[in-house]
């Protein structure tokens, strides 16, 4: 996984971005145990999830506690139909594996869309590469790192 988090980092560097990356020996894979561990909300907690809208993945970064609707994430997309990726599929979309994937710096060029409510915080806390790798990033500065557009998607 280490060598996950350096490419993250290299990734994040190239776009001009410093982060600072830390590491939770007991994980940090959901977003509960990521709040626990840095000391936050949950809803600073920035979830990578990984769909696929018609054949085509995309990543929905979702704040903690929601959970993406499908049918809204369809319509954004523009498409007939979106699915959750498996996880073969999110590892080659994104190069990185569930529970770890960063929300830039992916091995190819995905359509982003951010949950509106992450922008509700100042700091947020995001996978950087690996299961019990995190880093900080203000909401502003995700949208801009990230190129992704601000939606609302969460289920109700």
């Amino acid at each position: 996984m280490a060598g996950a988090v350096d490419r993250f980092q290299e990734a994040a560097r190239a776009a001009g971005i410093d982060v600072e990356v830390r590491r939770y020996p007991a994980g940090t894979k959901t977003a509960v145990d990521a709040a626990r561990a840095v000391g936050c909300e949950i809803g600073q907690i920035v979830k990578s999830l990984v769909f696929v809208a018609d054949g085509r993945p995309f990543l929905a970064l979702t704040s903690g506690p929601n959970l993406a609707d499908p049918e809204r994430l369809a319509v954004l997309m523009e498409a007939a139909g979106v699915r959750r990726a498996t996880p073969e599929e999110a590892r080659g979309a994104t190069g990185f594996a569930i529970g770890g994937t960063p929300p830039f710096g992916h091995s190819t060029q995905l359509p982003i869309l951010i949950d509106r409510d992450l922008c509700r915080f100042d700091l947020l806390w995001a996978a950087a590469g690996a299961p019990d790798a995190v880093f900080p990033i203000r909401a502003d500065a995700l949208v801009r790192a990230s190129g992704g557009r601000v939606a609302d998607f969460k289920q109700t």
